[in-house]
């Protein structure tokens, strides 16, 4: 199902060709090994070790003709250090997640390769793979702090919840849960654990949701956004904070390329303490007062 679902959002064709590049330990590398089939298009296994160097993997998709790639965002801003000394023009399609993709990456992809489509993906493992694809839009991009995650899967459904499990209205977070065919059956071996993220979906009566733990919101668009972990919410002096809602903010700085944040408590009284990679820390400060209280 969501192998059909990827061709049907994002159609290859025979002249195509996926870049197999990620460990088999890794569920991102469940489309690399078998979309391909779906249209007889080719797959290329990168010699291993190259899926390190930025150098070496450009150098591959330019004298294979790759298509199709995926990167972890960490990768593709190191990846785009190389597209710029020698651009891989064969490329149509990026998929990037894993983790969250900063605005400021996008839109450095777009000026870089603006003839390839850059695609942010969301998913748990647990609802196999992705459940949901976002087509970046580097007109639209240019004012958000976040990318959005998209829209689910064709299968697969999202749901913005409260506690008591009642749909949340546009714009107010909420958990998000995944139904769908993707959800797994559960964990093995682990009943208990099984039946604390495997619930009975309370609007398709006899199928179940997976309750991800995530925060998101739907937007007006129709698209939903990631906003962090639930479990990642501290509370500094009474108010409660969203480290993921921090991390967007710097990301979304111009020159920063990654970003954390976490809490501290040497001085006896938490602290958030945020690192930043790329730029110094009184520029940081600087704008990051414009973006935040």
């Amino acid at each position: 199902s969501f192998l059909t679902g990827m061709q049907m959002q994002f159609p290859l064709e025979e002249d195509d060709i996926i870049m197999m590049k990620t460990s088999f330990s890794f569920d991102a590398s469940v489309w690399q090994l078998f979309w391909w089939t779906l249209s007889g298009a080719s797959a290329y296994l990168l010699p291993s070790g190259w899926e390190k160097d930025p150098a070496l993997m450009v150098k591959a998709i330019r004298e294979e003709g790759v298509t199709t790639a995926h990167f972890i965002p960490a990768m593709l801003n190191s990846f785009l250090d190389q597209a710029e000394i020698e651009a891989p023009r064969s490329l149509k399609r990026v998929f990037a997640g894993g983790e969250p993709l900063a605005p400021h990456t996008a839109a450095r992809f777009a000026s870089l390769l603006p003839e390839t489509s850059l695609v942010h993906g969301y998913g748990p493992t647990e609802a196999t793979v992705d459940a949901a694809f976002y087509a970046c839009d580097p007109e639209l991009d240019k004012n958000r702090l976040r990318l959005p995650i998209g829209k689910p899967v064709p299968g697969a459904r999202l749901y913005v919840l409260d506690p008591h499990l009642a749909v949340q209205p546009v714009g107010v977070a909420g958990e998000l849960f995944i139904a769908g065919a993707g959800v797994a059956r559960g964990y093995l071996n682990r009943p208990e654990l099984t039946e604390e993220r495997f619930l009975d979906d309370p609007f398709y009566p006899g199928e179940r949701m997976y309750k991800t733990g995530d925060l998101a919101r739907w937007l007006p668009d129709g698209q939903v956004e990631f906003l962090g972990r639930l479990d990642d919410q501290v509370k500094i002096r009474g108010y409660r904070i969203e480290p993921g809602e921090i991390e967007a903010a710097l990301r979304s700085i111009e020159g920063v390329r990654e970003a954390a944040v976490t809490v501290r408590t040497e001085s006896g009284e938490a602290e958030l303490c945020a690192y930043a990679e790329g730029l110094g820390r009184n520029e940081v400060r600087k704008q990051l007062e414009t973006l935040l209280p």
